[in-house]
């Protein structure tokens, strides 16, 4: 699976990475506009990204903005969606709609735990279960 974690703060990205990594291929985004240029980059190279993990308060672009534009992206040239998971430490109904409008597949709230995010992963069909233990480290 090749995932893109969109998040500008450190802390958290590796966390997610840490969490992702025994899933598949990471890549990552410190900013709004520098996860559209990669989410553009890997469907010109024919290697989209199955997941998304998607802050909304970054700078530049915030993440609602980002998801409306690569669901834009995505219709405007007949691409298969990716899977968005919304990461992100709002938790007030606005954003929340908010986001489902603009095309999430499902919120996380930070701080996001392993088992939770994994649980998202499993309700969107992209994993059956936890990695072999080897696999993690």
């Amino acid at each position: 699976m090749k995932i893109l974690i969109v998040e500008d703060d450190e802390t958290n990205r590796k966390l997610l990475e840490r969490f992702l990594s025994p899933f598949g291929e990471i890549r990552h985004a410190h900013c709004g506009q520098s996860a559209l240029e990669r989410f553009k980059e890997a469907h010109q190279a024919d290697s989209p990204f199955d997941l998304i993990c998607l802050d909304i308060m970054m700078p530049e672009l915030d993440g609602h903005t980002v998801l409306k534009a690569i669901r834009s992206y995505e219709t405007e040239f007949g691409k298969e969606g990716a899977k968005v998971i919304m990461t992100t430490s709002l938790d007030d109904s606005s954003n929340v709609l908010g986001a489902f409008k603009s095309g999430c597949e499902a919120y996380v709230v930070k701080p996001i735990d392993r088992q939770t995010l994994i649980h998202e992963m499993q309700k969107l069909g992209l994993v059956a279960g936890e990695p072999a233990l080897a696999e993690r480290r």
